[in-house]
């Protein structure tokens, strides 16, 4: 099935596309219901390789609601992983819808809420970015420990009042903790992109809180809460922000930074996801 336009009708119920998208997919996956949903950004997708066997792999754009990737360096599939040494399953989603596509911020968490009507109780949301201290050189993941939404939207329509004190899971960063202790944590700051941040904007960002800047997370992370589902979010410092490193930004830096951290990245987020 293509995108799914019912997803641009105000009318329509977005959980119950998202519950139809879940239902397609124990059809097509054979597997009832999932435990652990992965959300995969750039550097991130060598990950599912580790995770354990995969028992489907599926075009995203068969499943209600779901489009091909747009941007190079994330994957259009969906995987379902019988995770090694249970009988547990990961979801892992490598279609991503960023808001700066204009699609909506429906399709921009439709992945999020499928995963919770799936079953999973549990997301990690990754992503690649740039980062605010000059110690964290490329290729270096940062636990997030709070956000800051500079997009101006939430996933939320109507009097859908929300707590975020505690989006970002103390427990599952503990969990993180235990597998390296070396991890830093940072606070996120999406932008609406797709231009990058001017250095002002890294300043501004950095007064206000923030250590991490990037287009992604936040949106799908409120998403996640309202469904119930425990968040942990782990960034990729791809480059340093503006201002902060006096080299221009490029996207292909961010892919070149992503691949070379690769294997190390993945077996991190592997080995976090075996003790979850």
């Amino acid at each position: 099935m293509a995108d799914d336009a019912r997803l641009d009708d105000p009318t329509a119920d977005p959980m119950q596309i998202a519950a139809e998208a879940a239902a397609a997919l124990a059809e097509l996956t054979g597997v009832a219901r999932h435990d652990i949903a992965l959300v995969l950004g750039s550097g991130w997708g060598g990950a599912a390789d580790l995770l354990g066997e995969t028992v489907a792999e599926l075009p995203a754009h068969e499943v209600p609601g779901f489009a091909k990737p747009a941007v190079v360096g994330h994957v259009g599939t969906i995987r379902s992983i019988r995770i090694t040494g249970s009988d547990k399953h990961a979801l892992v989603l490598g279609s991503r819808t960023h808001l700066y596509e204009g699609k909506g911020v429906r399709r921009v968490v439709h992945g999020v809420r499928t995963a919770a009507a799936a079953g999973c109780s549990t997301i990690v949301l990754t992503n690649g970015c740039g980062g605010l201290d000059p110690s964290w050189g490329p290729g270096t993941p940062v636990l997030i420990n709070d956000h800051i939404n500079l997009t101006t939207v939430s996933p939320l329509e109507g009097a859908t009042f929300v707590d975020l004190t505690d989006l970002y899971s103390q427990r599952l960063r503990d969990v993180a903790h235990r597998v390296d202790p070396s991890l830093d944590e940072g606070v996120y700051v999406q932008f609406r992109g797709p231009h990058y941040e001017t250095p002002a904007e890294v300043k501004m960002a950095g007064i206000m809180g923030g250590s991490l800047v990037g287009m992604s997370t936040t949106i799908e992370a409120i998403a996640a809460r309202h469904a119930g589902m425990e968040v942990l979010g782990i960034s990729l410092v791809t480059n340093l922000a503006a201002g902060i490193s006096a080299e221009p930004l490029s996207h292909e830096e961010v892919l070149e930074a992503g691949r070379a951290a690769g294997p190390r990245i993945s077996k991190l987020l592997a080995d976090i996801v075996s003790d979850i």
